[in-house]
């Protein structure tokens, strides 16, 4: 493996830090908030509740879409799972979440990474 290689995202999809919105059912309130970063397989945002690892939400993107030359939003339900939380650095009650997609429909899957490469493929 050459070094170039080596310096490149190890990540299986890549991520883009664009901001969408979301909104995540929990069981003890909803939660309306935007991405951070997202890929194929996740999600990362910020949110102002603690949720335990492993806890299952119900996700809804709306994902701004090219579409013969107009933007549309295609709306996204999914599940995911909270696989890493930590406390936002000087921020009471605000933390940094990642969720996996756990539950999403190929074509849906396909419309996110068709988003992202669309964003990386002009910034190369």
């Amino acid at each position: 493996m050459n070094a170039k290689h080596q310096s490149q995202e190890r990540r299986q999809h890549p991520r883009l830090e664009n901001n969408i919105p979301i909104k995540i059912y929990h069981e003890d309130g909803d939660i309306v908030t935007e991405t951070a970063n997202i890929s194929r397989a996740g999600i990362y945002c910020k949110i102002d509740k603690y949720i335990d690892l492993m806890t299952k939400l119900k996700i809804n993107l709306l994902l701004p879409l090219r579409k013969s030359g107009k933007t549309v939003t295609k709306k996204i339900n999914c599940e995911g799972a909270v696989v890493r939380i930590e406390p936002v650095a000087g921020e009471a009650e605000n933390y940094n979440v990642a969720i996996f997609f756990q539950s999403i429909s190929k074509r849906d899957a396909d419309h996110i990474a068709d988003y992202v490469n669309s964003f990386l493929e002009t910034r190369v």
